[in-house]
């Protein structure tokens, strides 16, 4: 990472999910955020107290419980502002102490540490990925592997498309990729890399990605590892 902050990553469980949520310090002030964590309170308190910062925002890519699991226990225990998007928060009417809505292309500030956040649409109606100086949180929007699904409420396939075309023409290419899930890959390749081997990036045909997206039996959707 560069010098302005620091990225800890945890691996976390709880059948049939293996999530990784993400702790961001910003160096100059010991200010913290934690991105979706879930599943184990003691793993992520453990660390907050063992590096002696001070957690200040949750910021959530999306409102499924695999990612918001521990929103409110953070915001209650440590007075964190949890951030989700706003068309996510009213289409699936998401509630948490200390909400606060975010708009696309709307700005917070960790310290010395800028966060720029991303309406990606496409897993649900109002996902967002998180865009720091060189490395880009996504949630299940996508995965160093391939991209979320879209069948769920609020999924559409081709919305994610034309998120993944943002993705491509917004991020730069050094930008390291930190998901919600692994299905096989540690987080942190950078986007180069999903450039050359994520099919989803290499699809520039909309219409295209929406059938392969939407493809029947696809097996082991979580089959995290």
């Amino acid at each position: 990472m560069g010098n302005r902050y620091q990225v800890y990553q945890f691996k976390v469980r709880r059948y049939p999910f293996i999530n990784y949520c993400y702790l961001v310090v910003d160096v100059a002030t010991k200010k913290c955020l934690l991105i979706d964590p879930a599943w184990e309170p003691a793993t992520i308190e453990r660390a907050i107290a063992n590096l002696g910062v001070d957690l200040v925002y949750v910021l959530l890519t999306h409102s499924h419980k695999d990612h918001v699991d521990l929103a409110e226990w953070f915001a209650v225990g440590h007075q964190a502002e949890v951030c989700m998007l706003h068309e996510e928060i009213c289409y699936y009417r998401f509630s948490c102490t200390n909400l606060k809505s975010l708009l696309d292309e709307e700005r917070l500030w960790l310290g010395e540490t800028e966060i720029r956040t991303l309406h990606t649409p496409g897993h649900t109606i109002g996902s967002a990925c998180y865009l720091l100086e060189d490395c880009l949180f996504t949630g299940d929007t996508i995965f160093i592997e391939g991209c979320g699904t879209c069948d769920t409420d609020g999924g559409d396939a081709s919305a994610m498309y034309d998120s993944i075309q943002r993705i491509k023409r917004e991020v730069p290419p050094r930008a390291r990729i930190y998901p919600g899930h692994s299905y096989g890959k540690e987080p942190g390749y950078p986007l180069s890399y999903l450039l050359q081997n994520n099919i989803y990036f290499q699809i520039s045909n909309k219409e295209q990605l929406v059938k392969f997206r939407m493809r029947r039996n696809q097996d082991h959707l979580l089959h995290f590892k």
